[in-house]
């Protein structure tokens, strides 16, 4: 019985779609993802996304971002919490993503948001991933 942790597989996806220079990356639909997509283009990580209903489940296209010359805006995504090991923090445990240039978004009991949000609503929740 083998278990998907799909959260993981949307950040594999932009993550190798990164590296390999590609406009665009299509996952499959899910509330969860399409959170985690907005939260990165309001942080400036994509240029955008767009969620296409081309069949039962959908999928999000997500329109990758790059600088002048072709370079990464994106320099890493991690994934902290798994289905395996669960990662729970209270607002004032979470942590500042290199020195403050990167962002924690975290899933909490009013919504997926960033670590940033949760600190000035003084809220805790479950560590999704870190972006940097």
């Amino acid at each position: 019985m083998t278990h998907t942790d799909p959260i993981a597989d949307m950040l594999t996806r932009i993550r190798n779609a990164n590296s390999a220079g590609l406009d665009h990356v299509d996952i499959p639909n899910s509330k969860s993802k399409v959170a985690i997509a907005r939260i990165l283009k309001e942080e400036g990580y994509i240029k955008y996304y767009k969620v296409m209903r081309n069949n039962k489940q959908g999928t999000i296209r997500v329109f990758l971002k790059y600088g002048p010359s072709k370079e990464r805006t994106l320099s890493g995504l991690q994934r902290i919490s798994k289905p395996g090991l669960r990662r729970y923090m209270r607002s004032g445990d979470i942590p500042h993503v290199r020195g403050g240039l990167g962002i924690t978004i975290m899933t909490t009991s009013q919504g997926i948001m960033t670590g940033r949000e949760c600190r000035q609503r003084n809220i805790g929740g479950e560590v999704l991933c870190t972006v940097w």
